[in-house]
């Protein structure tokens, strides 16, 4: 059987072993072929195709519901589930999305791009299934890096008291998220790992027992516990962990035997209540670089097949953000042993790698765990350190409450660096960094600033330093615009002062962030059309520079704010806002994201559909204050301006 010809998973029932395993052949040889052409995740799919092969031949897959956590391990469920034909457009703009969503396929029965959601959804689902009295299946598949999340937890204590709500987890375990697991549980599983594979006492001598002719076809409450007793006994550690909080487990078994996932699986379905199946698999399976370099190949820009190089830019970049604050942050914990850097399991993408190299006595992983690492460092705060923690604006929503109750109220001198602020491209709506400006402007006692380019990041990491209170700053994906970087001896930066740029008589621009240089782009459009214009970097967000804000408003009287976050109570409608409290009442235009969910696309087509291209928002300003009449010329469309 051909993939591309395959209309729905169920087909591929009844199939030998021998042909799955070709199947699972075509699975991978697409999987690199695309990805390797476009980009996109690539060890968490490879390493569970056989897994997806063997849990779908279990499956009636018009009935039961399989949810995988995060999504991006769901690159084989994808292709064997109506999209191979077009998996060529995957992460790009109107093509198949990078991870799993309701709206795109009847098979992705829950949308998954955080981790540690896929046992609550599934018990969810099972649990309304029985209110209704229906029969079907209910699966959650979820890595043991995702297992860390406090939610998942959650959701297998509550799974647990139920013991006659069917519902299969299935634990995939390759020792890895996107870098190898921390924590005590990943230790636990480990050893489990490594133990030659335990089975329990097999359900057939339980059977043999029932039907003695003195029993009556029930076993006495002593053979229950004797039971009970002799099955912790029988399997590792994890799974007595698992027993004891009420789930059957099965394994480890291995992730590549798809005979004996099958078999494994089927029984599992037999069991009647919650049931954990412990898979053991390899993160890359297939593709020697991959399984070489877990964390480098866990995604991957566009690369070369046959070396595993990835194919370098056509020019080069000015380093990421990410990676100057990396650098940045090393130098400040160098020079105090105060300075803690804090991830959530995410080292290289914050580029805190970079601190666990140089001074790892003073970095800190916790695992999935953003509720966990805000109080941490509140903690840490609380007996004089000063932790940085670096979490991705998209995953901090995670850790609201904690921002409030245990930073923000207590007025703990706690840093939050906000990677990936604003629009962030092809992973798409769950990873969008919209929201941060406006969920943190409300936080209590909260200094929230963001720095135009690379080098004012520098300098604002030493302001949150050197402030005595909670700060955070966000910083965009990507890299930064090539300013010159200093090595150490960074300056702070006057808390709530902004800096003026341009200054022009015809209209003011006050703009934060990332939102500075098209500003100022914009600004140069304008003076072509004999608008003069100032420009302001508002720098802080919280507190608002008012003092050189409002005389300038007073004075010009066209005020405009522009920012890559939501415009619902964003940095615009601070400075509206702060505008109405001193009864100065002027035309403002306010240029953000719209309330709307911002698709999977590369971040310039985004910016564009969203009408935050310089050329596109220079128009809009003359049609707003109705200034002259020129059309700006340019390269991006104006009919995608916002209304």
């Amino acid at each position: 059987m051909h993939l591309g010809d395959l209309t729905h998973p169920n087909e591929l029932h009844g199939l030998k072993l021998s042909e799955l395993e070709d199947v699972a052949r075509q699975i991978r040889e697409r999987h690199l072929q695309v990805v390797s052409t476009s980009g996109g995740h690539l060890g968490p799919g490879l390493g569970v195709v056989e897994l997806t092969l063997a849990l779908y031949q279990t499956l009636d897959l018009d009935r039961d519901r399989v949810i995988w956590d995060v999504g991006h391990q769901a690159y084989p469920h994808k292709l064997i589930t109506g999209r191979f034909n077009d998996f060529h457009t995957l992460r790009q703009q109107n093509g198949v999305a990078g991870y799993l969503k309701r709206s795109e396929s009847n098979f992705d029965h829950f949308g998954a791009g955080h981790a540690s959601t896929s046992i609550s959804a599934a018990l969810g689902m099972a649990m309304a299934r029985d209110n209704r009295g229906e029969d079907f299946k209910c699966v959650a598949v979820i890595g043991d890096g995702a297992l860390t999340g406090g939610m998942a937890l959650e959701a297998i204590n509550h799974a647990g008291h139920l013991p006659e709500t069917p519902l299969l987890v299935v634990l995939n375990d390759n020792d890895m998220s996107i870098s190898p697991p921390v924590g005590a549980l990943s230790n636990v599983l480990n050893r489990a790992r490594l133990s030659p594979p335990m089975q329990f006492l097999s359900g057939s001598v339980e059977e043999s027992v029932r039907h003695l002719p003195f029993m009556g076809g029930e076993l006495p409450a002593e053979l229950n516990r004797l039971k009970g007793s002799m099955r912790r006994l029988a399997v590792p550690k994890v799974g007595a962990v698992f027993e004891e909080l009420g789930f059957t487990y099965m394994g480890p078994i291995d992730g590549h035997d798809i005979g004996e996932m099958m078999r494994t699986f089927q029984a599992a379905h037999r069991d009647g209540g919650p049931v954990l199946v412990h898979v053991v698999t390899k993160k890359g399976k297939g593709y020697p670089y991959a399984e070489a370099d877990q964390v480098g190949y866990h995604a991957q820009s566009a690369f070369d097949l046959s070396t595993g190089k990835a194919i370098p830019s056509k020019k080069p970049k000015p380093a990421s953000y990410s990676k100057v604050f990396g650098q940045t942050l090393v130098k400040l914990c160098e020079q105090n042993s105060r300075v803690v850097g804090i991830t959530a399991a995410m080292a290289t993408g914050t580029g805190l790698d970079l601190l666990q190299k140089a001074v790892p006595k003073q970095y800190v992983d916790v695992g999935i765990a953003e509720q966990h690492a805000v109080t941490l460092a509140a903690g840490m705060a609380c007996e004089g350190l000063r932790p940085v923690v670096a979490i991705y604006s998209t995953f901090l929503q995670r850790a609201y409450d904690q921002l409030i109750h245990d930073v923000g109220i207590q007025n703990l001198p706690v840093t939050f660096v906000l990677d990936r602020a604003g629009i962030v491209g092809a992973d798409g709506p769950t990873h969008q960094g919209q929201y941060d400006i406006s969920y943190m402007r409300s936080i209590p006692n909260f200094t929230v600033m963001a720095p135009k380019d690379e080098a004012e990041l520098q300098r604002m990491l030493v302001t949150c330093l050197n402030h005595d209170g909670p700060t955070a700053l966000r910083i965009p994906r990507g890299s930064g615009v090539g300013m010159p970087l200093m090595e150490e001896g960074w300056e702070a930066l006057p808390i709530g002062r902004g800096e003026l740029l341009r200054e022009g008589d015809d209209l003011l621009i006050v703009a934060y962030g990332s939102m500075v240089y098209p500003a100022l782009d914009t600004a140069t459009l304008l003076e072509e059309a004999g608008l003069s214009t100032t420009v302001i970097n508002g720098r802080f967000l919280r507190p608002l520079d008012q003092a050189l804000i409002h005389p300038l408003a007073r004075r010009i009287r066209r005020v405009v704010t522009m920012e890559e976050g939501a415009l619902a109570g964003g940095f615009g409608a601070a400075v509206l806002e702060s505008l109405s409290d001193q009864d100065i009442s002027v035309p403002l235009l306010r240029i953000g994201i719209p309330d709307k969910m911002v698709d999977h696309a590369t971040p310039q087509q985004s910016k564009e559909s969203l009408g935050l291209i310089p050329v596109q928002m220079a128009e809009r300003i003359r049609r707003r204050f109705e200034l002259g009449r020129r059309d700006f010329a340019g390269t991006a469309s104006v009919s995608a301006i916002q209304p």
